[in-house]
């Protein structure tokens, strides 16, 4: 009986730690994971699926490090885009989500294109494109929003821009 007792706890943290492991994404995953296929992959509803988003989460407040309605960052607001709306995992991080795609100019870009800015020496920024110069964030000083890529501290940091096939 005292056997049992003491292994109890033991079992569940086994059991709690592999099921921790489980729920990560491979830090060195090489594509994305689908979760499953968009119905429409038309650039309309794209554009649609992107507004939704904005509607779910405008004005949540811009956190280093979150993943919430209670605060997100860049790259986690769209990882949890990609999800929601497109049902692709992607990493976590802006430099990771930088690897996966095809390179995209600017006159080329579609709606869920992801965008990317160096913000500062060692800082980046990504968001997701909407349509006529417009993309998706989470802004650091006003939360989720939408901004123009036409703005000139946007223009000055555009860094590159990426299309994930889905």
């Amino acid at each position: 009986m005292l056997l049992r007792q003491n292994t109890a706890p033991l079992l569940c943290l086994t059991l709690c730690l592999g099921l921790a492991a489980c729920a990560k994404s491979p830090s060195n995953a090489t594509t994305p994971v689908p979760i499953s296929k968009v119905n429409e992959s038309s650039n309309n509803s794209v554009t649609n699926a992107l507004y939704q988003q904005l509607d779910a989460w405008q004005g949540v407040p811009y956190k280093l490090g979150g993943t919430s309605k209670k605060g997100i960052d860049c790259s986690a607001f769209v990882q949890t885009t990609y999800i929601d709306r497109f049902g692709f995992l992607l990493p976590r991080t802006t430099l990771k989500q930088a690897e996966f795609g095809t390179k995209v100019s600017k006159p080329n870009l579609q709606a869920g294109d992801l965008v990317f800015f160096k913000t500062g020496f060692r800082t980046y920024h990504v968001g997701i494109y909407i349509e006529d110069n417009q993309f998706l964030h989470a802004s650091t000083s006003q939360g989720v929003i939408v901004s123009s890529l036409k703005n000139s501290y946007w223009r000055s940091a555009f860094w590159q821009a990426k299309r994930i096939n889905f």
